[in-house]
């Protein structure tokens, strides 16, 4: 069974084909030379971008799988949340095709696209969850597919967002994260920063602070490197102590870690370090794509999910626990 997924939640325009679970394509149009001259997304500008890209990369994707349209056998695209001018230009384009090919079409949230795509098969919830990208910081702990129950979420700033902003106040490129963890295996020693929300009740996390920190010492001159070692230390030590205290208070020892932040490489081994049984989406599948909103769609396919109605339509703000 063949499915195809879009994702333009955001600034990449996504198109993966799976089949029977397995990605076999995975295409990514990336808006970052768009975009990295105003130090953030142009929403008004990753639509039209998408409009563009969106056609050709449809059409590349099948010719590398070999296949013709009316041999899809299920259409999917992100539903929400996300940009809704750009999420428009993707999900009308798969609901057309769906129509016109006469396919089951699946509206697919973008966190529950993240979750699958490090979500491997065998493994049964209940587990915990940490999304982290450009624009979301959520912690869930999955009960089943299709059931998610929200334990915290960032209070301000998302961590991939926080990347970017510190990215550019240290006159890096645009996305920041890759640039921040670059610049800090260079410095032999990091700047302290204070971990946020240290002895809280919750699982909430912010990262406003490191951010407001990281500007302090930018203004005093401090080597760069450092403070990129420090600044992005003191995030991983976040994330990590509020995901560990969630996984002693509810038992869980499986965590699933999804979204670009993902795929931060001393993120990856401090969370290895930390006593969980902990899956990471493969390369090339923790920044957005349309292979994941695949992969979702499979899932639910698999699992007796009815298929969206064409009626519904696209919404830039939508709970992952009322997916």
């Amino acid at each position: 069974m063949w499915v195809l997924g879009i994702d333009t939640s955001c600034d990449d325009t996504g198109v993966g084909l799976v089949r029977d679970g397995e990605v076999v394509v995975n295409l990514v149009a990336s808006q970052v030379r768009l975009h990295e001259a105003f130090g953030g997304v142009v929403p008004e500008l990753a639509s039209r971008e998408h409009l563009k890209a969106l056609p050709l990369l449809v059409e590349r994707a099948l010719a590398e799988a070999g296949l013709r349209p009316k041999d899809l056998d299920l259409v999917a695209a992100t539903r929400g949340p996300g940009l809704i001018g750009a999420l428009l230009v993707g999900y009308t384009f798969a609901k057309g095709m769906a129509f016109a090919l006469e396919r089951p079409f699946y509206a697919i949230h973008h966190l529950e696209g993240h979750i699958a795509a490090a979500w491997p098969e065998g493994l049964t919830p209940p587990f915990l969850a940490l999304v982290a990208s450009g624009g979301h910081t959520h912690l869930y702990e999955v009960l089943d597919l299709g059931r998610y129950r929200l334990l915290g979420a960032t209070r301000d700033d998302a961590a991939g967002e926080a990347f970017d902003k510190v990215a550019r106040l240290l006159g890096l490129g645009f996305p920041g994260g890759p640039e921040v963890e670059r610049l800090a295996e260079e410095a032999e020693e990091a700047i302290p920063f204070p971990v946020p929300l240290r002895g809280q009740e919750g699982y909430d996390f912010s990262f406003s602070g490191l951010k407001t920190k990281a500007l302090h010492l930018v203004e005093k001159g401090l080597p760069k490197a450092a403070l990129a070692k420090g600044f992005q230390e003191a995030a991983i030590a976040h994330l990590a102590e509020v995901v560990l205290k969630a996984a002693k208070d509810t038992g869980h020892r499986v965590l699933l870690v999804a979204g670009g932040v993902a795929a931060n490489r001393a993120l990856q081994e401090r969370f290895k370090e930390a006593g969980l049984k902990v899956y990471f989406p493969p390369k090339g599948l923790s920044q957005d794509n349309g292979a994941m909103i695949a992969l979702a769609a499979w899932r639910r396919y698999k699992g007796g999910f009815p298929p969206s109605p064409l009626s519904l339509g696209a919404t830039a703000y939508w709970p992952l626990e009322e997916a």
